[in-house]
């Protein structure tokens, strides 16, 4: 069988209205802004020209908007994978930003006795192995072509950690992995070959609120 070039594209959801700016995490109810809603439009508009013969989807309705411009563009239907979703937190719900969160309450402290698994969520190895799967899922099926996965912030990041043989535990602050921002990995046959990274957002932004979740 002649050698054949797949390329898994990582495509982070757009911004979400989130007026209360909690960490939504995997609740339900959480869907892009108007903003957002527009950065999807541009990921799509980015990937228009490529040979994507598959969309998959977390189940994340966030995920599931911004993966539908994408879809649309090429007559393909959304999948949805379950491995794809937003890693688990028990701080779900509850503003956690500097000074006024609930990591001012004493109550919570218990949760971050070890930032490298990390104690307060999902472990890293758990989400870079259902990552793992998904993307050599989304490899397998689309091999010769290329695949999107709409995913979340956290998820895409331990992912390309994972890929490039890094260690997953981190800090938050130097993810790569902007708003609807795409990380592609490039497969000849099933050998990873090269990780790019595009933001076609990048001047959206500036607009965007900080807001917890992803």
């Amino acid at each position: 069988m002649d050698s054949a070039r797949t390329v898994v594209h990582l495509l982070r959801h757009g911004e979400v209205f989130n007026p209360e700016k909690v960490l939504y995490g995997r609740l339900p109810g959480y869907y892009l802004s108007d903003l957002g809603k527009e950065m999807a439009v541009r990921a799509a508009e980015a990937l228009a020209d490529h040979d994507v013969s598959l969309v998959v989807s977390s189940p994340m309705e966030r995920a599931q908007q911004t993966s539908a411009p994408v879809a649309e563009r090429h007559g393909l239907p959304v999948a949805i994978d379950e491995r794809l979703i937003e890693a688990d937190n028990v701080f779900e719900g509850q503003r956690v930003s500097v000074g006024d969160g609930v990591l001012r309450q004493p109550r919570t402290w218990r949760h971050l006795y070890n930032p490298f698994k990390p104690s307060w969520g999902e472990p890293y190895d758990v989400v870079a192995d259902r990552m793992t799967r998904a993307i050599a899922a989304a490899r397998d099926e689309a091999r010769g072509h290329e695949a999107v996965l709409v995913s979340h912030q956290l998820p895409i990041w331990i992912a390309r950690l994972a890929a490039e043989g890094r260690r997953l535990w981190h800090d938050p602050r130097q993810r790569q992995c902007t708003l609807a921002s795409l990380t592609s990995l490039e497969f000849r046959d099933r050998d990873l070959v090269a990780i790019t990274y595009t933001e076609p957002s990048r001047d959206l932004l500036a607009q965007a609120s900080k807001v917890a979740g992803a």
